[in-house]
């Protein structure tokens, strides 16, 4: 029975339940994870019609397939969350390199102090956030240093430093600091972060005022320099809304199997910060939405009074983009207008029919998914219709367009410079074709584990599945033209052999001696007459110059050339390829020598000590107790220790 006859088996018996699947490849591995609102219906449209490109690509890899059923859709939420989070699914959104966003920390301590962090514990601190950047939240943390008197020390030292003199610390070191100084500076601290940055400025431009009344003119030079941090830090905050909520707001677009996730953040009533996020996604485009939106809030202890979020089936996650001073207009209208008008009839009718299809599909529809991740995290979530928020919500979308479009812009724009730039560097070395070129670097340490690496670009891109290591066999010691010799003749006695296509441009890593070495190889030995030129570095180890001829002279590149940028990439992905082999085989020999060296530990042994503890490095680390699994006896693990560890020097 082949792999669809299962496929098919399994659908028969799909349940009409909410629940998650889990999609698998030949070997196994679980390649995607989504939720359902009905399994029967969402996992039977995956083989049947017709999808996308980006959705194509997926079910072309589906080989198998689980799911687990759930009581409750946000139960099936929550699980594909963890689902995601422990196999990183190929074809899924995840949340880029799964270190979440930034938060201000007030600790929970006897003296507390502020931090930046990533890692969210359960250890009864403050939280505020999260920051779209680390520069953001950095930027914040150093003006709330000046203005609060905090702990700043990791630990507490035995005299008052330079904090205390400046009067930025309240020296809890030497002096018995009340629990009510901190109540009172934590509250103020958490009514700044909260969005009242307006309330703390009055308050330092009338403490201001009376110093400088009272002639302390440095104090009141402090206080207005806070002022001006306060109001650098808010700059950006254009955009108000009647009412003082915390919200944050989602919108989404998607374009050529890419989605751009936008969230604005509505502090206070004012749009504080915004975060940007564009990755490929191969599924549903809402249920991948709504997916990315789990995960974000899944460690996110910072939460908003109200979320807004898309309504794809009314605006298809794009929507118009009113500009920053058109929402002023719009909240003052909101504010006089009063309550919303009821949908028409015709408006109800076109969004059930919308609903009852995203139903049918089993997928989650939106005015679903919001109350799903109401019921989850506790607070209100909105697909707001009209009005307003509706206007926010759309220039989320609008903004996700626009940073898609952007990307696409500038990758074809890149496309013509590098492609450009190849032609342009053939016309500059007389050449009437220049597509396809080869480079070459050899890397070794005083003569030990010579190895040599070529790349190759054509129309100035890099095309990664034809590089090649070599390993150089016939060359003893540091002989850089002799290498250069045997990885050009291995090479192209291969090309010849099996009819391959041949460079257009040879480059070599270096200058006379190893262009006359390559074609000497290439002309005398083999008969190919194909253009050799050479980089030479200066002594910062940058692209200097470019040799070409026999014998070869330099070419005239002015440094600021897209060429000259080409030859820069070249020289920099071959010389960062071949000093990634070398480390290799030279760790390689490194834990080869040393257990091979040790009695009783041959090629299968080293192989399973290797696989088991990692690295040579917890080999030595380990307890004898630890090599029991391995079928290791007591007394041989002392000697692999013992043997191992007598090699690291001794401390006089």
């Amino acid at each position: 029975m082949d792999y669809m006859d299962n496929i098919r088996n399994k659908l028969a018996l799909l349940p009409d339940l909410p629940g998650c699947y889990l999609m698998k490849n030949e070997e196994g591995t679980i390649i995607y994870v989504g939720k359902a609102k009905v399994l029967k219906n969402r996992v039977r449209s995956y083989f049947t019609g017709s999808h996308n490109g980006k959705t194509q690509r997926l079910v072309a890899n589906i080989v198998d397939f689980e799911y687990i059923v759930t009581a409750s859709n946000m139960e099936a939420l929550i699980l594909e969350c963890n689902l995601i989070k422990k196999h990183m699914p190929r074809y899924n959104v995840l949340l880029k390199d799964d270190k979440t966003f930034p938060y201000i920390k007030i600790t929970n301590e006897a003296h507390p102090r502020l931090e930046v962090t990533r890692r969210v514990l359960k250890d009864k601190a403050k939280y505020f956030g999260p920051y779209p950047n680390a520069y953001a939240a950095q930027q914040t943390k150093k003006l709330l240093d000046r203005m609060y008197p905090l702990r700043k020390c990791g630990v507490m030292p035995k005299e008052v430093c330079l904090y205390y003199h400046m009067g930025q610390c309240l020296a809890p070191c030497e002096k018995e600091v009340p629990k009510s100084s901190y109540d009172e500076i934590i509250q103020s601290i958490s009514g700044f972060l909260g969005g009242g940055h307006e309330a703390v400025k009055k308050d330092l431009q009338k403490k201001m005022q009376e110093a400088a009344e009272e002639l302390y003119f440095e104090r009141a030079k402090e206080l207005r320099d806070q002022i001006i941090h306060i109001d650098a830090l808010m700059e950006k905050q254009k955009i108000n809304t009647p009412d003082t909520r915390d919200r944050d707001v989602f919108g989404y677009a998607v374009d050529k199997g890419w989605m751009c996730v936008q969230i604005l953040y509505m502090r206070q009533g004012k749009m504080i910060q915004r975060h940007s996020s564009a990755f490929p996604f191969y599924g549903d485009a809402y249920s991948d939405f709504m997916s990315y939106v789990t995960q974000y809030y899944s460690d996110n202890p910072a939460l908003p009074q109200e979320i807004l979020l898309p309504d794809p089936l009314r605006e298809g996650g794009i929507a118009a983009k009113p500009a920053a001073g058109e929402l002023a207009v719009l909240a003052a209208e909101e504010l006089k207008a009063g309550p919303e008008e009821p949908e028409t009839a015709q408006e109800t009718a076109e969004r059930e029919a919308a609903t009852e299809a995203a139903a049918a599909a089993g997928v989650v529809d939106a005015a679903g998914g919001a109350a799903i991740l109401q019921e989850w995290l506790g607070i209100k979530v909105l697909v707001p219709q009209r009005g307003l928020k509706k206007q926010m919500v759309g220039m989320a979308c609008e903004n996700g367009r626009v940073a898609l479009d952007e990307k696409f812009r500038l990758i074809e724009r890149d496309e013509e410079r590098t492609s450009g730039a190849a032609v342009s560097l053939g016309q500059s070395l007389g050449l009437a074709n220049l597509s396809r070129i080869e480079a070459f670097d050899n890397s070794n340490i005083q003569g030990t584990n010579p190895v040599s690496a070529m790349v190759v670009f054509i129309d100035g891109k890099p095309a990664r599945k034809e590089y090649r290591k070599y390993k150089v066999r016939t060359v003893i010691g540091a002989d850089d033209y002799g290498t250069m010799r045997e990885v050009i003749r291995r090479r192209y006695e291969r090309v010849l052999k099996e009819n391959l296509p041949l460079p257009d441009l040879i480059v070599v890593d270096g200058g006379k001696g190893q262009i006359s070495s390559a074609i000497d190889i290439l002309e005398n030995e083999l008969g190919l007459f194909i253009p050799v030129c050479g980089l030479v570095k200066d002594d910062k180890h940058k692209t200097a110059q470019l040799l070409v001829g026999d014998p070869p002279e330099p070419v005239a590149l002015a440094r600021d050339s897209q060429e000259f940028y080409l030859l820069q990439r070249i020289q920099d992905e071959v010389h960062r390829f071949a000093i990634t082999f070398h480390r290799e085989q030279r760790g390689k020999s490194m834990v080869t020598s040393k257990l091979d060296a040790i009695p009783g530990i041959g090629d299968k042994r080293r192989k399973l000590l290797l696989k088991h503890f990692g690295s040579l490095k917890k080999i030595k680390e380990a307890a004898v107790e630890d090599f029991r699994p391995l079928s290791i006896g007591d007394k041989l693990a002392g000697q692999i220790l013992d043997a191992l560890r007598d090699e690291e020097p001794s401390v006089d």
